[in-house]
């Protein structure tokens, strides 16, 4: 089988994997906007839980995961089984020890932390000390997840995609129980939820553990740090937290500013953050996660042109995918929130105002999906430089925008500064990837984007016209809200991938043939 159709058929994998817990994570954001709406106790939730899951986006799901899994592809490829096991057991010893101790300082420290990083809330005592209680209480999820991260990366070098991705399917669940059986036990109800993520990141890890027992990587303690894979992670884990993170530390500024204005911004740009998220928690991250490990066997072989080919199919697959989703996003932001959060302590001037933050997300969909898969290649040619550079100047350009445009535009500016800043580090990216490597497809990138272009235009008139056929804003009306969407969804598709296939589109060719060879095999 051809490394694209690797890439290709791991992606789907991943994304049918993750697509179900996104489905689960709607669910879980439906169940939380019902039972507590988007106000003073919502924003010390998500503004709470924020900390530990940024470290876990930086730490666990970036640095490590893009520092890792090239050094243990090399090691596996190179080295044979037995220094593989061994290598997968120091790191585990040794990543359990740090998250560990950086679980107890966090604990310590919440105080802290939840002042720095959320001064608006200094000035409603009840809110922040809400925001300390819960923080402490979610903290340990880090811990967890981090060996989750740990598990992931080994198992998608064995090319075991499926337990990884589905694994946050579990944190969902165990929220929404907790949410729905023990909310009525708090004197704030909202501390069941904090209940909740520290049952999800237990059973997130229990998950893993049997299936890397099935596949001869029994975990055992071992302490010998001086393993010169282990130097080589923790040094490229350094730059890597900020090359990766740079995009959920830009969302981390966005909730600081928004901690500043009116109360429910922070909540706004949680519920949109996570909508914004479904697209590419599906698609986007299962290409990045399924090119990284081919680059990486690639780069150790020295086979530049293959590189450079799975490289190219990752980002055209990418824009393929993400362009007519964010026309989606932007034409359906409202309704969506409309008809799935509207109810109980959410009203429709809340789904409006989710809806302009999604809207603004939405735009800088695509090249928030480029990066994540550009990054990886940097790291695959053991270039840990150029991300952080990058990094830095996304970063400083999310901060210049968020304070121009916060004023106007409110949290809704917040969000565009998130988008502008994604479009700058993408544009850095690719400019240093050609300088580094050379050509890599340029050409057939730009055809495949401006093709996505021209797809998404008849796509957008008509989920556009569908959407408009009804009133949003009344309570109720499931059944009809939800037929109009799921038929502007349905239709807005379908015209897509017609369009696409008359417009000789490869990436429309490679996924329809997997889906009838799936279909066939049934």
């Amino acid at each position: 089988m051809s490394e694209k159709k690797n890439i290709a058929r791991a992606a789907g994998v991943l994304g049918a994997a993750t697509m179900l817990s996104r489905i689960m994570g709607m669910v879980r954001d439906m169940v939380v906007s019902r039972l507590f709406g988007a106000g003073m106790y919502t924003d010390a939730f998500f503004a709470a839980f924020q900390i530990p899951n940024m470290l876990r986006r930086f730490f666990a799901e970036g640095a490590l995961t893009s520092a890792f899994v090239p050094t243990f592809s090399e090691w596996h490829s190179t080295k044979g089984e037995e220094e593989t096991r061994a290598l997968a057991n120091v790191c585990f010893t040794a990543l359990t020890m740090v998250m560990a101790a950086i679980t107890v300082v966090g604990i310590i420290f919440s105080p802290q932390l939840v002042k720095l990083m959320f001064p608006g809330f200094a000035s409603n005592p009840e809110k922040l000390s809400m925001t300390i209680l819960l923080n402490r209480l979610m903290f340990p999820y880090i811990f967890f997840v981090s060996i989750v991260a740990l598990c992931m990366g080994i198992l998608n070098t064995l090319r075991h995609f499926f337990t990884p991705a589905i694994s946050t399917v579990f944190l969902n669940i165990a929220m929404i129980l907790s949410a729905v059986l023990l909310h009525n036990q708090f004197h704030v109800p909202i501390v069941a939820l904090a209940i909740g993520v520290l049952i999800g990141g237990v059973l997130q890890l229990v998950l893993q553990l049997p299936v890397l027992y099935r596949m001869g990587f029994s975990i055992r303690p071992n302490f010998n740090f001086s393993h010169p894979a282990l130097k080589r992670i923790t040094l490229l884990m350094g730059p890597s937290i900020f090359g990766v993170g740079v995009y959920y530390l830009n969302i981390a500024v966005g909730s600081i500013l928004a901690s500043l204005l009116p109360e429910g911004s922070v909540s706004y740009l949680y519920y949109a953050q996570r909508l914004f998220e479904f697209p590419q928690g599906i698609f986007t991250v299962s290409v990045a996660q399924a090119v990284l490990p081919s680059m990486s066997r690639q780069a150790a072989a020295g086979d530049m042109d293959a590189l450079k080919e799975s490289l190219s199919y990752g980002v055209r697959l990418t824009l393929f995918i993400t362009i007519p989703a964010m026309v989606g996003l932007m034409i359906c932001a409202t309704p969506i929130f409309s008809l799935l959060f509207m109810g109980g302590a959410f009203d429709y001037a809340k789904a409006v105002n989710c809806g302009i933050a999604l809207l603004y997300y939405s735009l800088g969909l695509a090249f928030v999906a480029l990066v994540r898969v550009l990054v990886p290649a940097f790291y695959a040619l053991k270039d840990t430089k150029t991300p952080v550079y990058t990094a830095f100047c996304a970063f400083l350009l999310n901060l210049l925008f968020s304070l121009l445009l916060m004023g106007p535009l409110k949290h809704g500016g917040l969000a565009l500064a998130s988008s502008l800043s994604a479009l700058g580090n993408m544009l850095l990216l690719l400019w240093f990837l050609r300088k580094k490597i050379g050509p890599f497809g340029g050409r057939a990138i730009l055809a495949a984007g401006i093709k996505g272009v021209l797809a998404s235009v008849p796509m957008a008139v008509v989920s556009y016209w569908i959407v408009h056929l009804i009133d949003w804003s009344p309570v109720g009306g499931r059944l009809l809200k939800g037929g109009v969407l799921g038929a502007a969804v349905a239709a807005g598709m379908a015209v897509f991938l017609v369009t696409a296939h008359a417009l000789r589109c490869e990436e429309a060719t490679d996924i329809v043939g997997l889906i009838r060879k799936k279909v066939l095999r049934k």
